[in-house]
C-alpha cells in the first residue's frame, strides 16, 4: 500500500469535493449518486451526506478499499493535509476508479475526457485545463506557424486555489497558493530572441502569463526555470515580458479577472464584460475568448 499527500487550502473539505478532487467523480451529481448508493465509507461506515465536512482524523474509502483518503491534520496557513493510501500507481488508480474533475458549472458528463485538454498538453499534474488553449486546434497552430508565429510552451500545474474568490478587502492580504511551473531553455531562448528583434510576446491564458512573469528579470529577460510560484497579478502590476494575452471570460472576484484588469485596465474590462453579457457570449471553460493587446 502506497501513500500520497496533497495539501487542501481550506479549513475543511466536503465529502463531495474530496471525491471530485481525488478524481473519483466528475461532477457533483456523480458524487451524489455514489454517496447515496452507499459506495463511499467515512470512518468505516457508509456515508449518505455528500456535504459532510471532513476534519482532521476523518478517513474515506472507496473502490473496494483500493483507495482511501485521510485528513491528516493542519499545516501552515490553516490549510489541511490529505493523505491518500492506494494500491499500485496513484494516477492509474485514480483513472481506473474515477473520472476527470470538472468545474462545477459544467453539468454534462464529457464522453471524451480529451475535450477538456488542450491539443498541446503533455504533462500530467494540473487540477484544471488552461482553458484559453481549448480554442486552438492542430490546424490553427499549423497556420500560425506558416505565417511566421513562433510557438513555444511552458508548463504550470494549475492548483485549486487559483479559483478561490478574493475576499480580502486589501489585495495585499490575499494569499495565493503555490503552483509548480517549468520554462524550458528552448522557450526562454525563443522569447528572449523575439524581444531582442522587437517582436511581441503573446500568452495563451493566464497560466502562461503567470509562469513567464514569475521567472523573468526586471529587464524582461526570461530564464529557463522550474519551481513553485505564488505570483498574484492585479492592477498596478508592471508586466515584464508579456505584451498581449488571449484569455476566456472569468468568474467575478477571481484572481484571474484581476490579472486581466492589470493588463487592460478596470474600465476596459468592465466594458468588455458588459458587451459580452449583452451579446450573450459564452463564459468560462468552453466559452469565448478575448484578445488583449
Amino acid at each position: 500500500m502506497e501513500s500520497h499527500e496533497i495539501k487542501i487550502h481550506t479549513e475543511f473539505i466536503r465529502l463531495q469535493d474530496l471525491l471530485k478532487f481525488a478524481g473519483a467523480v466528475e461532477t457533483g451529481g456523480d458524487a451524489k449518486l455514489i454517496i447515496q448508493e452507499g459506495r463511499v465509507a467515512v470512518n468505516g461506515e457508509p456515508c449518505s451526506m455528500r456535504g459532510k465536512k471532513l476534519r482532521p482524523g476523518t478517513k474515506i474509502t472507496f473502490g473496494e478499499n483500493e483507495l482511501s483518503a485521510e485528513v491528516v491534520g493542519e499545516v501552515e496557513g490553516g490549510n489541511r493535509l490529505v493523505r491518500f493510501d492506494y494500491q499500485g500507481i496513484f494516477l492509474e488508480t485514480l483513472e481506473r476508479l474515477g473520472k476527470m474533475p470538472l468545474p462545477p458549472y459544467i453539468k454534462a458528463e464529457l464522453e471524451d475526457g480529451e475535450r477538456y485538454q488542450t491539443v498541446y498538453s503533455k504533462v500530467v499534474g494540473s487540477a484544471a485545463a488552461p482553458t484559453a488553449g481549448l480554442h486552438f486546434t492542430p490546424a490553427l497552430l499549423e497556420q500560425l506557424g506558416d505565417i511566421g508565429v513562433k510557438l513555444c510552451y511552458v508548463t504550470l500545474h494549475v492548483g485549486l486555489g487559483t479559483f478561490r474568490p478574493v475576499k480580502a478587502e486589501n489585495l495585499d492580504e490575499h494569499e495565493m497558493h503555490s503552483e509548480y511551473c517549468v520554462i524550458p531553455q528552448e522557450t526562454a531562448d525563443v522569447v528572449n530572441e523575439t524581444r531582442r528583434q522587437g517582436g511581441r510576446v503573446i500568452c495563451v491564458g493566464t497560466t502562461s502569463c503567470r509562469t513567464i512573469e514569475s521567472w523573468s528579470g526586471e529587464d524582461g529577460t526570461l530564464k529557463a526555470s522550474a519551481g513553485w510560484t505564488n505570483i498574484f497579478i492585479y492592477p498596478g502590476y508592471r508586466f515584464k515580458v508579456l505584451d498581449a494575452l488571449i484569455t476566456n471570460f472569468h468568474l467575478p472576484e477571481s484572481t484571474l479577472i484581476m490579472l486581466v484588469s492589470a493588463l487592460a485596465g478596470r474600465e476596459h474590462v468592465l466594458a468588455a464584460y458588459a458587451e459580452a453579457v449583452r451579446e450573450r457570449y459564452r463564459f468560462f471553460s468552453f466559452g469565448d475568448a478575448m484578445f488583449i493587446s
